[in-house]
């Protein structure tokens, strides 16, 4: 039997956590209460973060930086204002998550914690250069959203911690764009990729979802295609690249080969979009 905690404060939960072996910690459950009821989790105790005050809700910081709380859903995200510009492809990918039932029930703590590759939100903050808060036993630490996939499902939470925030730079005014492509609409993406044009609009900022472990971006192929935008020849290049660091797998939504197929056309579509968007 499960016995369900409601802590009110971060660090009674952390402390909740530590004190039970296999407690796990349960935000909105759209994917925990899932991930149990095919029987791929077992746990004697849930920590609900549920009552926590100050974990929910998006405010703007004195410095212009945007801060989302783990405990924010979907829908709060897909409908928020301030997510303009260079970070309105966070705001689009949130409006892609399953359906508005899951999306006014799950948070984007929740989906992050558990690191689903397919999952929309990876790109999409990779592509936004977010940065986690995490609360442990230790105390507070922040790590990229670059640094926190570490393998398939293996994340940088160490035993104990919860991921409290996401702090994403100051939007400016720049053309973005998510685009998945999925089995029906709704369902975990086959493949992904968000996008987010710089400052100058010149360069520009990718990502490739489901097509390994955590979010695939390249800098320096970044910097390549600076300027380069409208270039077929340079986009197939930086789409290349992007895929020979791809590592996927073959499984229910398509085959690793099928994945790598779609890396150029996902690129070709969010740039399609987004000249239309600075027209």
């Amino acid at each position: 039997m499960t016995e369900l905690l409601f802590p009110t404060t971060v660090e009674e939960a952390v402390a909740l956590l530590a004190a039970h072996e296999d407690a796990r910690p349960i935000a909105g459950g759209a994917t925990l209460v899932a991930m149990r009821n095919a029987g791929l989790v077992e746990s004697t105790h849930l920590v609900s973060l549920d009552r926590i005050a100050g974990l929910a809700g998006i405010v703007r910081l004195e410095d212009g930086r945007i801060r989302i709380g783990a405990m924010t859903k979907h829908a709060e995200t897909a409908s928020c204002e301030m997510l303009s510009g260079s970070l309105e492809v966070l705001r689009k990918a949130a409006g892609m998550i399953a359906n508005r039932v899951v999306r006014n029930m799950g948070t984007m703590g929740g989906s992050v914690a558990n690191a689903d590759p397919a999952a929309d939100y990876l790109p999409a903050l990779a592509c936004c250069d977010a940065v986690l808060t995490i609360a442990g036993p230790g105390g507070t630490r922040e790590v990229s959203i670059l640094d926190y996939v570490e393998d398939w499902y293996e994340t940088a939470l160490g035993e104990g911690e919860i991921i409290t925030a996401f702090t994403l730079p100051a939007p400016y005014a720049a053309a973005s764009s998510y685009r998945k492509i999925a089995r029906v609409s709704g369902d975990f993406a086959t493949a992904s990729c968000a996008m987010a044009l710089e400052a100058d609009g010149q360069g520009v900022r990718v990502a490739i979802g489901a097509c390994g472990p955590g979010p695939i971006r390249d800098p320096e192929a970044e910097a390549a295609l600076c300027g380069h935008l409208g270039d077929p020849e340079a986009v197939a290049t930086f789409a290349k690249a992007l895929a020979d660091q791809a590592d996927p797998v073959d499984d229910v939504r398509g085959s690793a080969e099928y994945r790598l197929q779609l890396i150029p056309r996902l690129i070709s579509g969010v740039l399609n979009d987004i000249s239309k968007e600075t027209v």
